[in-house]
Formats: structure tokens, sequence, C-alpha cells
């Protein structure tokens, strides 16, 4: 017997038993499926010794308790400080991202075609037609040429799905909208254009990758509360009893569940097939992850970089990572190793072949020109994590809307990354404030905030 039961130790489920933990609330048992806490924010060391993450994850927050917890787990000299520098390569160049802001740096022809749509855009802004999805969306903000040239290309390549099978309503801060006046005069007298966005500083554990700080969260849950290993087969509300695949019973008051909700209801007993039908409507794309061990030094030109982003066909992935930028501890030894990680989508509306994807990478790499020959290379590395990003689709929020409500009458709450589907609060900060926000609820009724409201997340409201 256990008062709650939490499944799932990433962020979310951490975040929830740390905070239940804090209440006085002791009774709590978090069952987790793999052999490692964390998650996605998992960290991982290979055979040569390089430090890699499950895709380019940062630190920044729209949270104080976050911010606390960070230094807890990892005192304040535990962690790196970095100014971010993120850049989009096309047309054999560099470009400052925003994107938009910065198309000086485009060929003439090119820069036109964008400068000409935001024209356009701007011209038809007072229409009085509403977007249908992310692509007409797209094409209302940005115009047809920056469109064509990298928001469309570039989010397919993300998403794995078709812009116009998105919705935009999630776009909130993690998109740069246009603005004609800024965007003409940066090309007028040349001036770069850095600073926006929410993550323009951030921080990164000093070692141990983005896993450490989950390892040490953990240990302050304490690691007697964390069952490693289990796996949930069935989940009877009735009788309010876990059925785990080794035999074992748990019966429990109120369950958080961080799993894939689509995977949820499809082993909640007696849940109406209704429900189980419109979860299998959710849409996601699966995250492949190659990192790529180096000798020697980075060239010049990327020495200082942290992220890069890829819209065009000559390449596999859509992001790399300068890793060894974020720590010197990600390589064996940082004066003779460098590192890149790079990320690639999948999904039925983007086939990938994994077995060649390394390879594939590698050539990308070599005709980015972020690498200059195949000889450099001393370690290669590939983790593919089935569900990496949950997709924004046009019917994600109105099935939602549906199944949320039924799970938590049962005392199921799905909350997360997967478990809450909901890509705009689905960084560290959110998932983890999401369990936080939970346990509030549970012990103290609270009303839960970045679950529920995430435009009131996203501006910060933990932090007035």
């Amino acid at each position: 017997m256990a008062k709650f039961v939490i499944i799932g130790s990433g962020p979310t489920g951490l975040g929830a038993a740390y905070r239940l933990k804090e209440l006085g609330e002791n009774d709590f048992i978090i069952l987790e499926k793999s052999s490692y806490v964390g998650g996605l924010a998992t960290s991982f060391e290979d055979e040569k010794g390089f430090t890699w993450d499950i895709g380019g994850h940062v630190q920044f927050s729209h949270y104080s308790y976050f911010d606390a917890l960070m230094i807890k787990a990892l005192g304040k000299e535990g962690w790196l400080h970095h100014e971010r520098e993120s850049w989009v390569w096309m047309e054999d160049r560099f470009v400052p991202y925003p994107f938009q802001n910065n198309i000086r740096y485009l060929k003439p022809e090119t820069m036109w075609e964008c400068l000409s749509g935001i024209i356009d855009a701007v011209k038809n802004s007072n229409s009085g037609l509403v977007a249908k999805n992310f692509r007409e969306w797209i094409l209302a903000t940005f115009g047809s040429g920056i469109a064509k040239h990298f928001m469309i290309p570039y989010n397919y390549k993300v998403w794995a799905y078709p812009t116009e099978e998105l919705a935009y309503q999630w776009i909130g801060e993690r998109v740069a909208v246009t603005d004609l006046k800024r965007v003409t005069e940066n090309i007028i007298f040349n001036k770069d254009d850095f600073s926006w966005g929410p993550n323009n500083t951030f921080q990164f554990p000093l070692r141990g990758g983005t896993g450490a700080i989950w390892e040490s969260v953990a240990n302050l849950v304490g690691r007697e509360k964390i069952k490693l290993g289990v796996s949930v087969s069935s989940i009877d509300p009735k009788t309010k009893t876990i059925f785990l695949e080794s035999g074992e019973k748990i019966s429990y008051e109120s369950i958080l569940s961080t799993m894939p909700i689509d995977i949820l209801t499809t082993i909640v007993n007696e849940l109406p097939k209704e429900y189980i039908e419109s979860a299998k409507g959710l849409l996601h794309s699966s995250s492949n992850i190659v990192g790529i061990g180096l000798k020697g030094k980075p060239k010049q030109e990327i020495q200082k970089k942290c992220w890069m982003y890829f819209p065009e066909n000559d390449c596999p992935f859509y992001r790399v990572t300068v890793f060894s930028n974020y720590s010197p501890n990600n390589v064996p030894d940082i004066n003779s190793n460098w590192s890149l990680m790079t990320e690639t989508s999948e999904s039925p509306k983007k086939i990938l072949n994994r077995s060649t994807l390394i390879e594939d990478t590698i050539q990308g790499l070599l005709n980015t020109k972020l690498i200059e020959s195949k000889n450099d290379i001393v370690s290669t590395w590939m983790y593919s994590a089935d569900y990496g990003y949950p997709t924004p689709s046009l019917e994600r929020d109105s099935i939602l809307k549906k199944i949320i409500p039924a799970l938590d009458s049962l005392s199921i709450y799905s909350r997360g990354r997967f478990g809450g589907w909901k890509y705009e609060v689905s960084n560290q900060d959110h998932s983890m404030m999401q369990g936080v926000e939970w346990a509030n609820k549970i012990v103290l009724g609270l009303p839960e905030i970045s679950f529920f409201y995430p435009n009131v997340a996203n501006a910060n409201y933990a932090k007035q």
C-alpha cells in the first residue's frame, strides 16, 4: 500500500516526489520501468569517455522554485553559465538566430524574397482571415519567402509532420514573430540581432550532463522511494490497485502517471473504449540522437556556438549542439577532444533508416562543413527515443479535454511531457513543476497552473 504512487522518474515524477516529501507526505513510491532515473533528461557516458544527453537540453527557468531546487541539487559551484549562440546554416553560411531578424546574411536574391514576403504579410495583416493550421500561420506571420526558405522545411525536419497538420496555438514564446521595422533596420545598418528568446542565457551542469541534475534530485527524494526496472501492466481504479508485470500488486489512493497518455489509457481497466480510441489520435515524433566525439579542436567558426539549425536537405539532422562547449567535462580531455550532438526526427510521415543514421549523420556533418574529415572521429554514439516530442496536432487539445478529466475523476493524474502531451510546457522546468503543482493540489488543494494554463506559466508567473 502506498498513499501516492508516481509512475515514472523523470523531472515530473521526481518533482512530485520531492514536493510530497517537503510537505511531510512520505507515504509514496516511484515506479520506474528503466534501470535509471531521469527519463528523457538522462545522460550517458560512452566507452571512450564522452558524455551525451538525450537531445540538446539547456537549463533555463520560468520558476523560482525550480531555480532553488537546481542549486540545492548541484550547488552553486556545480553549474556553468552560458550566453546563447544559436545559428541557422543555409546557403553555405551561418545566419544568426532568430533567422527572420538576420536575413541580411543571405544571398541578395533570397534576402529580397524574404523581405518582400514580410512586406506582403504586413499588407495582408488586416484581412481578417484566421489561420487554420501552422502552415497558414507561418505564411501570414512571416510571408512566403521565409516560409519557403526556412520555416516550413525546418519545422518539417523538427516535427516530422507537415506543417498543415499542426496547430499553432502552442507557439507563445517558442517562435519569434516578425517585426518589419526591426528587420529593415538590421538590413540597412548591418545590425546583428542575437538576443531574442527566453533562453538567451542558460546554465549547464559542470559534470555528468543533464542527467546529473536528476540523479541528485533522486538522492534528495531518497533512493529507497524509487523502484527501478518495474513495469505497470494494468490499473484497476475501482479497487485502486496497480498490477505490475512481476505479479506484484500495489494499493493506492492517488496516482501521478508520466507514461505516455496513449499507453496509459490502454492499461486502465474498464476505461471506456472511446477514450482509448481518442488517445490513438495523439501524434508524436521519435528522436534519434547521434553523438560524434572528435579529436583536436573545433574550427574557429564554431568554437563559441551553442547549437545550430539545419533546414536544408543535405543533412538528416535538424539541430546540432557543440556539446563540448556546454562543459569541458563532456569530453575525455578538453585539450584534445571536442564533440557534436545531432538530433534527427522520425514519424510515420517522415521515415528514417536508423541502421544507416550514424553514417548519414557523418556525411551531413561533412556536407555542412562542421567537420573536415572522418579521420577526426574517435567515437560515435546513438540513442533512439521512440517518444521524443509530443506533436501539437490540430486534434490534440480536443482529445486532451476529453481524456484528462476522465482520468482525473479516477484519481489517475496524467502529467508531464507525454503524460500531459503539451509541448509548450514540456521543458525540464515545466515538467518538474507539473509534478510539484500536482503535489500541491493533492495535499494543499492549490490549483495547477503550468499544465492547464501554459500561457500563464510561460509568462514567468512564479517569478513575479
